[in-house]
């Protein structure tokens, strides 16, 4: 049996990736979380073994990128650097041309998007579960295309994962206190992140950060 985490923020994703599991015979969902706080105590009490409902390993981590507080990515360093050894599916709103490589990179064992099949999420669970890597057809692409072609690094491959959060985020139309909300931080903090978004990009304000997002297929047009 493959145990699976659920973390994402919204309970009705959770919900939606729960019942297309619940359909495999061989996965179980062993525990969801909201934000890196819920996951953390959430390992931590599996690793216990304190609730005999939920003493059992975790196999696989269904995690999204979009948290509030830590980034999915963060999420990842952070566990590779408790040295966690749980096996991370990235599952994610975000276009796979942007973010897919990034997460790789961060330690995760694959990447769905959520726009997908829903199938596909349970035949990555199983393939993570494994050990193997699961990329999507498209992200096969692209890694192909980095291998047979001269790197072609965009203004914004320099961005943190979490000055490309805010980069996104203010392309797709909300507030820099809405931001700080969503991601419990500080409207200065944010604001700090704007500003070295701004000078990464040779840019001067949220419009022209806009179009460079729009024209780079960072957000839908």
């Amino acid at each position: 049996m493959i145990s699976v985490i659920l973390c994402d923020d919204h309970a009705l994703i959770r919900r939606g990736i729960r019942d297309t599991l619940a359909d495999a015979a061989d996965i179980q969902v062993v525990g969801e979380a909201g934000d890196y706080g819920e996951l953390r105590g959430l390992l931590r009490s599996l690793a216990a073994g304190g609730d005999a409902a939920k003493a059992t390993r975790c196999d696989v981590l269904v995690l999204d990128i979009n948290l509030p507080g830590r980034s999915g990515l963060d999420v990842m360093h952070a566990l590779k650097d408790e040295g966690s050894t749980v096996k991370v599916l990235v599952v994610s709103m975000y276009p796979e041309d942007q973010y897919a490589i990034r997460a790789l990179r961060a330690g995760a064992y694959g990447y769905v998007n959520k726009g997908g099949d829903p199938q596909l999420i349970v035949q990555a669970v199983r393939t993570v579960a494994q050990g193997r890597k699961y990329v999507t057809p498209e992200i096969a692409q692209m890694l192909v295309e980095s291998l047979t072609t001269p790197v072609t690094e965009n203004a914004h491959d320099k961005l943190s994962d979490r000055e490309l959060q805010t980069l996104v985020m203010i392309a797709s139309g909300k507030r820099l206190s809405d931001i700080a909300e969503e991601l419990t931080l500080s409207p200065k903090t944010v604001s700090v992140y704007r500003a070295r978004v701004l000078e990464k990009l040779g840019l001067q304000n949220n419009s022209e950060l806009t179009v460079y997002a729009i024209r780079n297929g960072l957000v839908g047009s």
